[in-house]
């Protein structure tokens, strides 16, 4: 087939490479002038590292990342243990944390050794019929048309519902003096409102030998212009003053430039394709990033879209792949939307269920083993009907 995949994302990057594997011709559309990663870090699940793996790239991303263990969060004022998930003593069933120019560099070299024509400049308007439009300039036609554009995708026709939280993250180097253990994601939560984070997130391609964090902070989307307005000398002070163990990671940023603000939306497609055309990734469906999953949903549609396009042709292939990737994204958008609020929202009732009631259940068997498959992202199977059932 001829296979036209607009946005070299996490998705567009994965789904180019599987399909170019199997034979397909397949071009590789990117908005920029050299196709290159935005954003800090992210949390690669058991499930996903299972895709990376399947397309050649699992070690090169091991080898950049950091092995990520445990989820730990604590009440600020309190000290109150409120989240904690262990991964397990499995090698193969960490997390891995990781620079999303890390991620990217790997994605990138496994699609141009399979032999996919990445074309820059050529940021995704619309399309007309099986031709890509690019404002004036039109692309094609193309056999499928794969839309991985993302969130603001003009190829989908997804209504998300915009979220009331927020993040501002930064990247900064692991400090020396850090407190913290270099193989956790470490949380501290007030109430519901302010949530401080730090995720190790290995090392990017251009400097392996340092290792780096990503720092965040969560707050209301419309208080993003307030939080910039007070200045970065009394938020280091509030942040700090909120979680001292902290302030080490603060060390090299002088203002807030140094961050980058992320807002999120909530939805999915009841049929991610149509007539010649699938929808992978955030074009597919969104949700807050509470769950560490989305880059990992990515990486499952491009793998369900290769093996559906393997059994099937035509409409009868998306079908294929929609059906293999519906229960999954149901269930996971379905806990995401339940979890969200006990830790972003202005709501003063649901972190005191979570603190007093939710927490101390989900310390208890076999609560601990749910939420362990829960964040490792094979809760359920990710494409039973598309992969062997395993004894």
């Amino acid at each position: 087939m001829r296979i036209g995949i607009a946005g070299a994302g996490i998705g567009g990057l994965a789904a180019a490479g599987f399909l170019a594997r199997d034979g397909h011709d397949v071009t590789l559309f990117d908005q920029f002038a050299r196709p290159e990663p935005v954003g800090s870090g992210l949390l690669i699940q058991p499930v996903g590292m299972a895709v990376l793996d399947t397309l050649g790239a699992g070690q090169m991303a091991r080898d950049l990342g950091q092995p990520v263990g445990r989820m730990a969060g604590l009440e600020a004022r309190s000290g109150r243990k409120v989240l904690d998930v262990s991964y397990g003593k499995a090698d193969d069933r960490k997390g891995l944390g990781i620079h999303r120019a890390a991620l990217f560099h790997t994605l990138h070299r496994a699609a141009i050794a399979a032999g996919v024509d990445i074309t820059p400049d050529h940021k995704a308007t619309g399309r007309e019929g099986q031709y890509l439009l690019f404002g004036t300039r039109r692309a094609g036609p193309f056999d499928l048309i794969v839309d991985a554009c993302g969130a603001s995708s003009p190829l989908s026709p997804l209504q998300s519902r915009p979220l009331p939280y927020g993040a501002v993250w930064a990247t900064v180097p692991w400090p020396e003096d850090s407190r913290l253990p270099p193989d956790h994601l470490s949380q501290r939560y007030r109430r519901a409102d302010r949530m401080l984070g730090v995720l190790p997130v290995g090392a990017l391609p251009s400097s392996p030998n340092q290792r780096l964090a990503a720092i965040f902070y969560s707050l209301p989307v419309v208080q993003h212009a307030q939080w910039r307005a007070q200045g970065f000398e009394a938020w280091r002070a509030e942040a700090t003053a909120l979680w001292p163990d902290f302030a080490p990671y603060l060390g090299w940023i002088t203002d807030q430039d140094a961050f980058t603000f992320a807002s999120y939306s909530h939805g999915s497609l009841r049929a991610p394709w149509g007539d010649g055309i699938a929808h992978i990734g955030d074009a597919a469906h969104r949700a807050s990033p509470q769950l560490g999953q989305g880059a990992n949903m990515a990486l499952l549609d491009a793998r369900a879209l290769q093996l559906a396009l393997r059994r099937a042709e035509g409409d009868e292939a998306l079908r294929l792949y929609a059906g293999a990737r519906r229960w999954h994204v149901r269930a996971y958008q379905g806990v995401s939307a339940a979890f969200t609020p006990q830790y972003q929202s202005d709501s003063r009732v649901l972190p005191m269920i979570r603190d007093h009631a939710l927490a101390p259940l989900a310390r208890a068997w076999p609560v601990t083993r749910v939420l362990t498959r829960l964040v490792c992202g094979d809760l359920l199977p990710p494409m039973p009907a598309l992969t062997p059932r395993r004894d």
